[in-house]
């Protein structure tokens, strides 16, 4: 939850009523300064006092007396980056890489206070800092004590995707759901087919981890549940919401599914509309054409949200489909790795599940990969088309996946045509700069390092470098910020654009183009350029004037039948 300044002010009011600081709020001066590692302390503290008060967050408060609770102002980070990048420093030394939902400034009594809203330990983990745990008792701060470590640790013990549903039946099962989880079934394991095919139900289920000696879970009514069976799953929310917008973000469209997933995974992806996508591929002007969205990307990103749902919180599952830009899936609860890049880069399986048993389940009927494998086959499945790499917000306890399904910076698609060797961490990051993200001092350092980026912080652009095959790219790339690059290159992005939206006016094109030409071009010259340019793609049949002589519309030939 994200708070307005009135909402705030009350807040901070109703705070400083109290007598003294308790577990899951503290106040500090902090007038000029704060020791970093005392900072990490109690952001371990608050977040696990915050989990055993059953709060969703805690507050830290600089620029406040504690001993009256006075205000004295603080010049903490008065910088507005260097306050931002707080929150990386913090996530980068707790585990899961937890970090403030967000940091607030606030000006009281012509002050300057801050308030850090730090999230509840993730359920079943503890927050620690440097492997160690840290909590209140009262107003003091220390180690966390056994007994709140393993109460927050058993937190996980209980799987409510594993739980019994005394009054359900198998009457209560879809009998089309449950045929098509033997073929998965089978498919996953090929050697089981003959037997599969003796066993009755029951048995199907069981041996499937799907139902527990014949008695239905609510894994079982999740996957495979008749629709009018979805009232044993209350509080959850057993459904799924389909949403098509506008690229304003206006609602044209939407469809809701209930169980069972199983099939409901199948609808959901035939209401998509993956239209095909035409790009051009390395920096010549023969189209390459390719689903906007790889099948498995959908169905992976989607089935993950199903396996890692918080269904305790009574919400849905929701997948937004922005016209002919990207597709977006949330589900509610933490994301319990932690952290993507842990995700992609780690080969073991993870160690903490929500719902261990629903997740095995999916595994056995070939819906998700429990070994965090599926995540990384999404980005190198992106990775292969050019496209950005799959986005994760982690933020106030949703985990959402933006897939964009087309080239964004026709820079990026290059990089990664002349640099195969790349690994998925460095394209990773690449990727931030194409979406002009923060970066690290370690990933700057380590962009540089490999010549991927150039220019200043936090202004940082693809190097030239990165554009070229050659072993001379140093020289070369020096010789072309002064020449430019070949003309294959600009009319490229010129296409790239048309056939991004549809049409452009000759403003249009400038504004594309000139500040992209070598410094050889000034003034006349460039516009000059940018019009033989528009000329060779006329002549060659590719573009036309779909408006007039001087109120030019541009548009791809092919567009214009």
């Amino acid at each position: 939850m994200v708070f307005s300044e009135g909402e705030l002010i009350e807040i901070l009011t109703v705070l400083r009523t109290h007598p003294s600081e308790n577990e899951v709020f503290e106040f500090k001066e902090a007038k000029n300064n704060y020791d970093f590692r005392k900072l990490c302390k109690y952001f371990s503290a608050l977040s696990n006092e915050a989990n055993l008060k059953h709060q969703e967050y805690a507050w830290l408060i600089f620029g406040i007396k504690d001993s009256d609770h006075s205000i004295v102002g603080s010049v903490y980070r008065s910088d507005c980056s260097a306050l931002d990048s707080l929150k990386q420093e913090i996530a980068n030394r707790m585990n899961n890489r937890l970090t403030f939902i967000e940091i607030y400034e606030l000006s009281v009594e012509n002050k300057r206070v801050i308030l850090f809203q730090i999230p509840s330990a993730i359920c079943g983990i503890p927050t620690s800092y440097e492997g160690h745990y840290y909590g209140r008792d009262g107003e003091s701060l220390g180690a966390l004590n056994p007994s709140e470590y393993e109460r927050i640790r058993n937190e996980i013990s209980q799987d409510w995707s594993a739980c019994l549903v005394p009054s359900a039946t198998l009457g209560d099962l879809d009998p089309l759901a449950i045929e098509q989880a033997r073929q998965n079934y089978k498919t996953k394991f090929p050697d089981k087919t003959g037997e599969v095919d003796e066993w009755d139900d029951i048995t199907f289920l069981n041996k499937a981890k799907i139902t527990v000696q014949g008695k239905i879970t609510n894994t079982a009514l999740l996957l495979l549940g008749k629709e009018e069976s979805e009232h044993f799953l209350s509080p959850a929310d057993a459904k799924i919401r389909w949403i098509l917008k506008s690229s304003n973000n206006f609602e044209k469209d939407y469809t809701i599914f209930s169980i069972p997933f199983l099939l409901a995974i199948d609808k959901v992806h035939n209401k998509i509309r993956n239209i095909t996508y035409r790009y051009l591929r390395d920096n010549t002007l023969f189209p390459e054409e390719v689903l906007q969205y790889e099948p498995f990307v959908i169905r992976e990103a989607l089935n993950n949200c199903i396996a890692h749902q918080d269904y305790l919180k009574g919400s849905r599952i929701n997948v937004v489909e922005i016209e002919d830009e990207a597709l977006v899936f949330t589900n509610k609860g933490y994301f319990i790795p932690g952290s993507v890049e842990k995700v992609i880069s780690m080969d073991a399986p993870e160690e903490h599940y929500r719902n261990r048993f629903l997740a095995n389940a999916m595994f056995n009927l070939k819906m998700v990969d429990t070994a965090g494998g599926g995540i990384k086959k999404m980005f190198n499945l992106q990775r292969q088309r050019f496209f950005p790499m799959p986005e994760y917000d982690l933020n106030n306890e949703t985990v959402k996946v933006i897939i964009v399904g087309k080239v964004l910076d026709f820079q990026f698609a290059t990089a990664l045509i002349h640099n195969p060797d790349l690994s998925l961490e460095d394209i990773v990051m690449l990727d931030k700069v194409q979406k002009k993200k923060v970066l690290s001092d370690a990933e700057i350092s380590h962009l540089k390092r490999l010549k991927l980026i150039e220019g200043r912080k936090p202004n940082f652009v693809i190097s030239l470098n990165a554009l070229l095959k050659t072993k001379d790219s140093g020289l070369k790339a020096s010789t072309l910020r002064k020449k430019g690059l070949d003309d294959d290159h600009y009319k490229g992005l010129i296409v790239k654009y048309l056939n991004d939206y549809g049409s452009a006016s000759r403003k249009d094109i400038d504004e594309l183009l000139l500040p992209k030409l070598g410094t050889k071009y000034e003034g006349a010259s460039k516009t000059n350029k940018v019009g033989n340019l528009l000329g060779a793609l006329r002549d060659s049949g590719i573009i036309q004037n779909a408006g007039t002589k001087n109120k030019p519309k541009y548009v791809l030939v092919s567009d214009s039948k």
